[in-house]
């Protein structure tokens, strides 16, 4: 059991997290933290015996003998009585696994530093042994450089040795690299080492500032993480080695190990600024959730638009003038780089309105390549009887890409510009004589739609193919016939809120359910990890969960994702809206 490592946020794989020491380790963190409040001595390249990985040690490292967590805390507090400290197990990518350690080291870190394939296997194959709420320690390879990768794939613990080595070496260690000392002109760092001339600037003082930037690095990845933007900053990073470079683009195709670490939504603002966002977990996310559960239920043709720089479109002034045209008429679907096409329905589900992207006027060939095949995708599953593209030039080729894919032809009714008056007149009497739909309609087909993207193909008419739409979009309302709320939709998200109704009737549904299993009690505000019995595998943060147990039924949204739910014994678990008790 771990009873000294608690998550308290997460991004992706990197988490926010602390080791409760006497003064407490935030991390991602330093373990020379830990040793100088041990006041002990710990190398973290210490040779371990063969065969002796996944022994229990003391963190800090004590000349303990292995055995169960108890024994050696129980040795431990033998020797020193008044002191508690977390156990730690050394382990390497074949012996890891759940020893009741509350952090891991990982042997082998300095041979896998350099190469990425071997870096990503072992980091995502100890990370899925490892008990969710475990730190993991890899010694001997943090530099100010690499530090925000190590932390992307999941790393919590570093130390300063790499970069102690380097600055004994007269290596001057930056953010974006690392200079040798007698090829600087200036010191690019204000840290105290960093004070003098560089004239007098010396090893030891190299040290000294290299450690410094370190910290500084950390203390730029937490900050990251607090806010959901460590992605965006790894893409950057990445930028300055070969070797980050290829450990996120690896780190790229574990799409299982990042998604099930993804929060299903977030505040974060997306930034587009290069091919890699398509990679990401929230772009591919919602493009398969596009084109695997949505479908389109009304019986007018289709209108492919551009996006627009404001969010969401039907907000921008361009969306309002394809409205003004369309009237009703068409189904509007907008192309985008990075997120692939989005119906109109889902424009407010994240990342839909949560990104921004470089517009420069021209597609990248990876932009046209991912976009025609998700706007393919999505025809393949969507039947139109006719199909009009009102977009500009440059979208032209993602279009004739899927004409030519698919045997499909689109009608073109752009002359110059689509929101010129020549251009939207086009449209409009394209659609002439097309039956219009009711606004109604369009709402009742929202929350539909948002049910299906959200809980699975086909939810959207489980729970709610006969409810009454209140209020007035984006604020919608799903009611029972006899009036009983159901769900409401989130505007800053894009997805629905439960009620306890609604939640009992999506247990009652066909729809795959997200369940929480709890112990013998009535939460309120939140469930925390230990009181879980149980908890679906496929239960993403964010994602909407019912909460069971034999004396309440609850629903409300994830904290952790499912895994993490059943291993944890420390955090919360879920955030209860609503509870009953039994």
């Amino acid at each position: 059991m771990t009873d000294y490592f608690e998550v308290h946020d997460r991004d992706g794989a990197a988490r926010l997290g602390e080791l409760r020491l006497a003064d407490p380790v935030t991390t991602p963190g330093l373990v020379d933290e830990v040793l100088a409040d041990a006041g002990s001595e710990w190398t973290a390249d210490r040779e371990v015996p063969e065969g002796d990985e996944g022994s229990l040690t003391v963190l800090p490292h004590r000349a303990l003998p292995g055995g169960t967590p108890e024994e050696v805390q129980s040795a431990f507090a033998g020797e020193y009585p008044d002191v508690d400290y977390p156990s730690a197990a050394v382990v390497s990518p074949a012996t890891a696994a759940d020893h009741g350690a509350d952090a891991y080291v990982l042997s082998t870190g300095q041979s896998i530093a350099g190469h990425a394939e071997a870096f990503v296997d072992a980091i995502v194959g100890t990370r899925d042994a490892i008990p969710a709420d475990s730190a993991l320690y890899l010694p001997g390879v943090a530099t100010p450089g690499n530090v925000a990768t190590l932390a992307y794939a999941g790393v919590d613990l570093v130390d300063t040795d790499r970069a102690v080595v380097k600055g004994t070496r007269g290596k001057y260690l930056t953010a974006d690299g690392e200079h040798f000392l007698e090829d600087l002109t200036e010191l690019p760092c204000a840290c105290p080492a960093c004070q003098g001339p560089c004239a007098d600037f010396d090893r030891e003082d190299c040290v000294a500032h290299n450690e410094y930037a370190l910290r500084a690095a950390l203390a730029t990845v937490r900050e990251r993480i607090r806010r959901g933007r460590l992605r965006d900053y790894v893409e950057g990073q990445a930028r300055h080695e070969q070797w980050h470079t290829a450990v996120f683009r690896r780190l790229d195709r574990q799409y299982g190990y990042l998604e099930q670490r993804t929060p299903v939504i977030r505040r974060a603002e997306i930034t587009a600024a290069s091919d890699d966002t398509l990679r990401r977990v929230e772009i591919q996310r919602f493009a398969r959730r596009v084109t695997d559960r949505y479908r389109c239920r009304f019986d007018n043709p289709l209108v492919l638009v551009p996006c627009s720089a404001h969010k969401p479109y039907s907000d921008s002034q361009s969306h309002g003038q394809f409205h003004d045209a369309v009237q009703f008429r068409a189904h509007t679907v907008s192309m985008t780089s990075p997120i692939g096409v989005v119906p109109q329905e889902l424009e407010l589900t994240y990342p839909a309105q949560h990104y921004d992207s470089v517009v420069t006027g021209d597609w990248s060939a990876t932009e046209v390549e991912f976009v025609s095949d998700v706007l393919a995708a999505y025809l393949r599953g969507n039947d139109y009887p006719r199909m009009i593209a009102h977009v500009p030039e440059d979208y032209r080729p993602i279009c004739e890409r899927v004409e030519d894919g698919l045997g499909v032809e689109f009608e073109y009714t752009v002359a110059d510009h689509p929101t010129t008056t020549d251009s939207l007149a086009n449209l409009a009497s394209a659609l002439a004589g097309e039956d219009k739909y009711r606004k109604r309609e369009r709402q009742h087909n929202t929350l539909r739609a948002v049910a299906d993207y959200q809980f699975g193909r086909g939810a959207g008419d489980a729970l709610f193919g006969d409810i009454q739409v209140k209020a007035r979009y984006p604020k919608l309302k799903a009611h029972h016939p006899d009036g009983e709320q159901l769900a409401a939709l989130v505007p800053n998200y894009g997805v629905l809120s439960l009620t306890l109704a609604g939640a009992r009737r999506w247990v009652d549904s066909d729809a795959p359910t997200k369940r929480v299993e709890i112990d013998d009690f009535v939460p309120h505000g939140s469930v925390l990890a230990p009181g879980v019995v149980d908890a679906s595998e496929a239960i993403r943060v964010g994602d909407e969960v019912v909460v069971e147990g034999p004396s309440a039924f609850a629903v409300g949204r994830a904290e952790m994702h499912g895994r993490e739910m059943a291993e944890s014994t420390r955090g919360i678990a879920a955030n209860v809206r609503h509870v009953k008790e039994r």
